[in-house]
């Protein structure tokens, strides 16, 4: 891992470009520049491998929820040695949070090799 990562501008990013892109062809190269070549997803029910399906899962979540469906950070996020977690929240832009979780994310030569998605509860 490169010291020089930059934990909150990447998982931001991830977020932002890949996680909150509906044009599937700006989320693909948001995906190739932010994730290395055969990265990982963990969800709480599925494992998603490789950039392509990556991208599927995030278009898929987008269509499901609905044209305002927005992710948004919370807070700064941490990392270190080859780790780094960011919280955030999501639900209609604008309307109440119907879900929060956190992405913790294996950062390898500063890009994203596996990531984890934690849910948890909406906020209260």
């Amino acid at each position: 891992m490169s010291s020089e990562t930059d934990h909150d501008r990447l998982l931001r990013a991830n977020l932002m470009r890949v996680f909150n892109e509906r044009d599937a062809a700006r989320r693909d190269a948001a995906i190739a520049e932010l994730f290395v070549a055969d990265p990982l997803m963990y969800e709480p029910d599925n494992v998603v491998e490789g950039r392509a399906a990556i991208s599927a899962v995030a278009g898929h979540l987008l269509e499901q929820f609905g044209p305002r469906f927005r992710f948004t950070p919370v807070g700064t996020a941490v990392g270190h040695h080859g780790l780094a977690v960011l919280r955030w929240e999501a639900g209609p832009e604008g309307g109440p949070v119907t879900v929060t979780g956190w992405d913790a994310a294996h950062i390898l030569d500063g890009r994203i090799a596996r990531l984890w998605v934690l849910l948890g509860p909406p906020a209260a």
